[in-house]
């Protein structure tokens, strides 16, 4: 009979003490907060830095999933182009369809890089096979009846694909085609070329560059089936 008394002291005891650390714990949090206003209160310009700073990030993760979302449905839509599409295109988004081809084959971050100062590099990409891919563009207007691709646009390409761009794999894409002399430098040189019939194979189908092109370097990452 006598031991009851002493657990009511007991649960008493418990309680208060959960009391304490409750209200020292809202004082704590009240200090906080106190210490907060003020120092904002002292520094305005750091509420506008830290919206700018969140406004940013929300824009730039918007961007990215828009991005994401229309290389998406390039994908899902099996892009193809016609010699004859291509021909219409500007110079500017001939590239673009270029960049988009590599992306449906797989090459995740493909992006158009040409432009002033684009040092003869107008797309690049790494395929699923961890290869570097410099791609220059010279589109033809008037495809096979255009200009033919010399050994001059070769030369800048050479000079920069690699050891400028750092490229294991340096094209030459066309609608139109190669002089005699630029397909021996490119031989050469180990540049790759894709002239009308190539660029139809590959625009037209679905089947990945790499495998339409000669001498590919090995894979810098293992294949699936390695």
């Amino acid at each position: 009979m006598r031991r009851r008394p002493a657990r009511r002291r007991s649960r008493k005891n418990s309680g208060s003490e959960q009391l304490v650390l409750l209200g020292g714990g809202v004082l704590l949090v009240w200090l906080l907060l106190t210490g907060v206003v003020r120092f904002l209160a002292a520094h305005p310009w750091v509420p506008v830095i830290l919206m700018l700073g969140v406004g940013g990030v929300v824009a730039a993760w918007v961007v990215r999933r828009k991005r994401a979302v229309q290389w998406e449905r390039v994908r899902s839509q099996g892009l193809r182009y016609a010699p004859a599409q291509l021909d219409a295109l500007h110079h500017r988004q001939f590239e673009h369809a270029v960049r988009d081809l590599m992306y449906r084959d797989g090459c995740a971050d493909a992006v158009q890089v040409g432009g002033a100062g684009d040092n003869g590099a107008d797309v690049k990409a790494t395929d699923p096979f961890g290869r570097r891919w410099v791609i220059q563009c010279k589109h033809r207007r008037d495809g096979l009846a255009g200009a033919a691709v010399g050994t001059p646009d070769l030369q800048v390409l050479n000079g920069t694909g690699r050891p400028v761009h750092g490229g294991d794999v340096v094209v030459l894409v066309t609608n139109g085609r190669f002089t005699r002399p630029a397909v021996d430098f490119a031989r050469d040189q180990r540049l790759h070329l894709v002239n009308r019939a190539v660029l139809a194979e590959w625009a037209g189908g679905s089947t990945p560059l790499w495998e339409l092109l000669r001498a590919v370097p090995p894979p810098r990452r293992p294949t699936p089936l390695s």
